[in-house]
């Protein structure tokens, strides 16, 4: 009888509770994790400030590991929370992003931070103004649903845990989202790149 291997989610579960008594254990989480926090952090604020902001990240996780609950949601999920609590400390350097980007045009080679990476998944050109003045204007609440789906690529339920909502609430918030897109982007829509008329 072949024994199959544990799940990454168990994996992570076991890691953060063993690192309860032996600490370095945590280690598996930020190795396994690091990169896409990394990723999902400089896509909301710049690289500029990725570093330290994401180191802030597992210091938390770290701290308030005791908390963790994996009947609640994933370790994954978890982190991605605690990224998105502490990007909301830095709103202001978020907007100030999105306005920077609405001023440049699509040919200019800087670092464009998220609003470029959801951009990227969209085939109309010439989209990162009217992409970045939509993102800006969107309530934050919001704004995290979308950019948890396009930058971190995790499931409804990954995000309703990253936010603390019900499942239900993920999808409600992510189908206003995508109209307010469309409309945005003269209807475009925003996930396939297919015009709706």
């Amino acid at each position: 009888m072949k024994v199959s291997a544990p799940s990454r989610e168990t994996e992570d579960a076991r890691a953060i509770e063993e690192s309860l008594r032996f600490p370095e254990r945590f280690a598996v989480l930020y190795d396994r994790y690091f990169p896409d926090i990394h990723r999902y952090v400089a896509g909301r604020l710049g690289t500029q400030t990725a570093d330290d902001l994401t180191a802030e990240v597992f210091l938390a996780a770290f701290r308030g590991r005791d908390g963790f609950d994996p009947a609640r949601g994933t370790a994954r999920g978890w982190l991605y929370g605690i990224a998105t609590n502490l990007v909301a400390h830095h709103r202001g350097q978020e907007a100030r992003h999105l306005r920077a980007l609405r001023r440049v045009s699509a040919d200019d080679g800087i670092d464009a931070g998220h609003e470029e990476l959801v951009a990227g998944r969209l085939t109309a050109a010439g989209v990162r103004g009217p992409l970045a003045t939509a993102l800006e204007a969107m309530p934050e609440s919001d704004r995290d649903v979308l950019l948890l789906l396009a930058l971190a690529d995790l499931s409804y339920e990954e995000i309703a845990h990253a936010l603390g909502v019900p499942t239900g609430t993920v999808g409600s918030r992510l189908n206003r989202v995508r109209k307010k897109l469309r409309a945005a982007l003269g209807g475009v829509n925003p996930l396939i790149g297919a015009s709706d008329g």
